[in-house]
């Protein structure tokens, strides 16, 4: 049977299209015929596609083990593809929806090293140990993910392969920032863009430099730096029509939310670019701009119980979260303090919606950083707010005046503590004595009306020691 009429028989009949795909596959036939292995290949990849289509892990995992036979005898770098597309099915929606499909995936995998260890094809080993190490990072296995990784850069550093370097470098970075390792994380994500400056870098792999470099920046308060990068990853992964640009187009929106800049999301979001990738994530983040904007705890809480997927489970943007609703609490309370001069604790608690207590310690912590100016009357249970006197320059300018003055005066009481050698002649009875070195030191004002003094020059000294008596 003909790969045109399996086709059509995957729709009216798909078990029996199922049968003639396995039977095509697993004929023996003459591998030196290009025609045959295309053949096989094709069908292998349609069946392969059935089962994804199908939400049967079980049956891609059977594909895969029953063609070993067959993709030992073609070419090592077509092998590599065909194994490497198979097993990225397990990713692919809908057989991504099942509960089974990651763990199958993952040992799948395994086997699949194995073979190609034995075969001695290192560079289909080298390429599913990295796509191992994804799936156990995926998975929350990061402590066997670094292990491989630590084991394919030794052996990568000899290849000198850049490609695959980047890769595994950048691999590392995302485990490391998981890991809350920050310092690591930035270091391979270095090591990755030095490896990937030195080849021609996929526009994909290239967003995906960029993309985790916009979540260590973000990670360093950086908002600014961090939506420029991921601005660049989302372009690159549109050009490649890659689903992940709708993660990069959250994450942009999150900087803006961030930066205190909530009135540009709908600004963003009404780009041709971004209605493309507009979905759950960016309506996630437009109740939480909305809920900035209005200064609302309410509206964040609800935003994050309706988008708990798209903002708690996100490991990205959940790392900020904590920080948004320390803002959004303050700027809240501000809203309701505002209009008092003095208000009571309990009603500020009652508005928030927030225990009386953790009220009154945000509330201390606000004043101790002089977010605004007032005291905590606890006997009373109030809280007063003063008005933020201006500052006035004239204090500034007179304590900086008495500063120079202050300079002035020690610098002349340096120079008058330096000693002066004068010579001292009697002028009352006009008697000459040898002259004799005095060491002067101002003042002297009386002893200055009775003597002579004469500055011993250190040009001369012969002259002033051979006078006669």
């Amino acid at each position: 049977m003909k790969l045109e009429e399996i086709e059509s028989l995957l729709k009216s009949s798909p078990q029996t299209a199922e049968s003639a795909l396995m039977q095509i596959i697993s004929q023996p036939a003459d591998f030196k015929d290009e025609v045959i292995l295309k053949e096989k290949e094709l069908a292998l990849i349609r069946l392969g596609e059935y089962y994804r289509d199908s939400k049967n892990p079980e049956g891609l995992a059977s594909a895969i083990r029953c063609c070993r036979s067959f993709m030992s005898a073609i070419a090592k770098a077509k092998t590599a593809k065909l194994v490497k597309t198979l097993i990225d099915f397990y990713s692919q929606s809908p057989l991504n929806e099942h509960p089974n499909s990651s763990q199958i995936q993952i040992v799948i995998t395994r086997e699949n090293i194995e073979w190609a260890r034995s075969e001695k094809r290192v560079f289909l080993r080298q390429s599913l140990e990295i796509k191992l190490c994804a799936l156990l990072f995926d998975y929350q296995q990061t402590k066997e993910a670094l292990s491989l990784i630590a084991n394919l850069l030794k052996e990568l550093k000899k290849l000198d392969d850049k490609m695959i370097l980047t890769e595994v470098h950048l691999l590392e970075s995302r485990i490391r920032h998981a890991l809350s390792d920050p310092p690591k994380a930035k270091a391979a994500l270095i090591a990755a863009r030095t490896a990937a400056n030195s080849i021609y870098c996929p526009p994909l792999l290239q967003a995906q430099l960029d993309m985790q470099s916009g979540v260590l920046h973000a990670e360093e308060k950086d908002y600014k730096t961090a939506y420029s990068y991921f601005f660049e990853a989302l372009e690159g992964l549109a050009s490649q029509d890659d689903p992940r640009a709708s993660l990069a187009l959250k994450c942009m929106l999150m900087c803006k939310v961030m930066l205190n800049l909530p009135e540009d999301v709908m600004a963003i979001q009404g780009s041709k670019l971004a209605r493309k990738y507009a979905g759950k994530g960016t309506e996630a983040m437009q109740a939480i701009a909305k809920a900035h904007e209005d200064r609302s705890l309410a509206k964040f809480e609800d935003a994050l119980k309706i988008y708990k997927a798209e903002l708690s489970d996100d490991p990205v943007v959940r790392n900020h979260l904590a920080a948004l609703y320390d803002t959004l609490l303050e700027q809240n309370l501000i809203r309701v303090i505002e209009p008092y001069s003095r208000i009571e604790l309990s009603f500020v608690a009652e508005q928030v919606k927030l225990p009386l207590r953790d009220v009154e310690a945000k509330l201390s912590q606000m004043i101790l950083d002089k977010v605004f100016a007032g005291i905590l009357d606890q006997g009373e249970g109030c809280l007063e707010v003063f008005e933020e006197s201006p500052n006035e320059k004239m204090y500034d300018y007179s304590l900086e005046t008495l500063k120079q003055i202050g300079s002035v005066v020690e610098s002349l009481y340096a120079k008058a503590q330096k000693p002066i050698n004068v010579e001292v002649v009697s002028t009352t009875a006009r008697l000459r004595f040898s002259h004799v070195k005095y060491h002067y030191k101002p003042p002297l004002g009386s002893i200055m009306n009775t003597l002579e003094l004469t500055y011993i020059t250190t040009k001369h000294p012969s002259k002033a020691e051979n006078k006669p008596p």
